[in-house]
């Protein structure tokens, strides 16, 4: 039977018969048009409140409309088809329908795993990926790489992308010439494996060599997955980044200045407290907390001098109201709370 309704309409109708209220609604909707998105965009698109996303993706996640990725940073929510009740009505079948074909429509790519062979296809991934990458990129290259990404990477960092560039095989009178490709650079006098991370979400690794064109045996793995892509950061920033020699970096952002990036927003806290500023923060966790107070601390090994007491430490430190508090980002496991946002400020 001819409707006049919108599929919008009709989705809407549907939600409702699961019990979900306007924002419930609204904030599903949102989620179904991306596939996937972190709490400040949800917050936007769905015109909720920051806090609010929090709230109402727990209540999603009850009822299993939605997965929150709380181990990304910043957090993501995944919307989900709805279940079906156990003893469906004669209609159940046809109400379901909307919602089922719209998440259907949005569904995330699965992880994959490539053996990359030829160095056509390996600069292809790269400046892809270099293209790609929203919030960062790690770059590992030869230096003979870098004038074939030079202007990407330039790019990406115009838009805002948070970029750290390892080059390999530079000695100590060539470094000078990578200064300022980055927002940090780095050279180290040996090969190093060829590797990218972006995002958290894609990542290349394998042997320097394939860059080259010369070595047919020459392989690098191609990796779309969260938890592997991982393991490339860890490398990256725990092995080969505090081992390199500093070449140049980036003067920080002025002030104020929000960054939904952990690692970038420690970058430019680094940079601020190193040059003596007294910096203000103010910090919406993952649990939903909002901290605010002094910068006291930033523990790194993004910028030297490396401040960090461990392999990996990315944190800031807060003097708030209520005490000190230890700030990180993806993979904390040490600090009392993982940032999803942080804007930094100048203390008065």
């Amino acid at each position: 039977m001819p409707t006049d309704q919108t599929p919008d309409a009709d989705l809407r109708s549907e939600l409702r018969t699961f019990g979900l209220s306007d924002t419930e609604i609204d904030t599903y909707v949102a989620l179904l048009e991306r596939g996937e998105a972190t709490t400040g965009t949800v917050s936007e698109e769905a015109n909720v409140s920051r806090r609010a996303v929090y709230d109402v993706a727990e209540r999603l996640a009850d009822r299993g409309l939605v997965r929150v990725n709380d181990h990304a940073s910043p957090t993501t929510i995944r919307p989900r088809p709805p279940r079906r009740p156990s003893t469906p009505s004669p209609t159940d079948s046809r109400r379901s329908r909307p919602a089922e074909r719209r998440h259907n429509r949005t569904e995330p790519r699965t992880s994959e795993v490539q053996v990359v062979k030829s160095r056509p296809t390996a600069l292809k991934r790269l400046d892809r990926a270099i293209g790609r990458a929203e919030s960062e990129l790690l770059a590992a290259v030869p230096s003979h790489v870098v004038p074939e990404i030079e202007s990407e990477i330039a790019a990406a960092a115009e838009d805002g992308t948070f970029v750290l560039l390892l080059v390999g095989g530079v000695d100590d009178e060539e470094a000078s010439s990578y200064a300022g490709t980055a927002d940090a650079v780095r050279c180290w006098d040996e090969q190093l494996p060829f590797l990218y991370a972006a995002d958290n979400r894609t990542s290349m690794i394998g042997d320097p060599e394939l860059l080259s064109g010369t070595h047919s045996d020459a392989k690098a793995v191609t990796v779309t997955d969260e938890s592997l892509s991982g393991s490339v950061h860890g490398l990256f920033l725990s092995g080969y980044w505090p081992a390199a020699t500093e070449v140049s970096v980036a003067a920080p952002d002025p002030l104020p200045s929000t960054y939904e990036w952990f690692r970038e927003a420690t970058f430019h806290a680094a940079a601020h407290h190193a040059a003596g500023r007294d910096v203000h923060a103010v910090v919406d966790t993952a649990d939903g907390t909002r901290l605010a107070g002094r910068m006291t601390d930033v523990n790194q090994s993004l910028i030297e001098p490396a401040t960090n007491d461990f392999s990996l430490e990315t944190s800031i430190v807060v003097e708030t109201g209520e005490g000190t508090a230890s700030i990180g980002g993806i993979g904390s496991f040490v600090e009392d709370y993982r940032a999803e946002s942080v804007r930094l400020e100048t203390a008065e």
